[in-house]
């Protein structure tokens, strides 16, 4: 897979929002087989809301871990079935049950807000959070405190 650089961009955006990161800085594997498992969406759907939504079937809530660290977002897939099906004898495995990890890194101020799994889909809900004192403020010009001394 290509990757795109988007580096030129950043250069004339100071603060940009860069959420373009999600799809810029994805964890690359030494495996180039897995480096697109389980596939996932990144969509923003809302003005500082961002959903990803992957596709995990046959993964349980026990066997996914999600977690934040140091600005990286972490999703860990830990299959059981593998050890069960050793009894069985496939014909065709056509459902990938495998281990995978996929890491996102998050732009500054982005905040996990929930995570659900639905019928074979984890969606992770994210919202960009700037604080009070980061965010733009109008400064007013007071014309009235005028030293009238350099005046005369």
């Amino acid at each position: 897979m290509t990757r795109i650089d988007l580096t030129p961009f950043y250069r004339s955006a100071i603060g940009f929002d860069r959420m373009a990161n999600l799809v810029d800085n994805l964890f690359q594997t030494s495996d180039s087989s897995n480096s697109n498992f389980p596939p996932y969406n990144i969509e923003k759907i809302g003005e500082t809301d961002y959903r990803i939504t992957m596709a995990v079937a046959g993964f349980s809530e026990k066997e996914l871990d999600v977690t934040i660290h140091e600005g990286t977002l972490i999703v860990v897939g830990r299959s059981e079935q593998e050890s069960v099906d050793d009894d069985k004898t496939f014909l065709y495995r056509g459902i990938a049950g495998r281990q995978f990890e996929r890491r996102f890194q998050l732009a500054d101020f982005i905040e996990i807000k929930s995570a659900s799994l639905n019928n074979g889909l984890l969606h992770i809900n994210l919202k960009r959070e700037v604080p009070e004192k980061m965010k733009p403020r109008k400064i007013t010009i007071d014309n009235q405190n005028v030293i009238e001394e350099n005046l005369h």
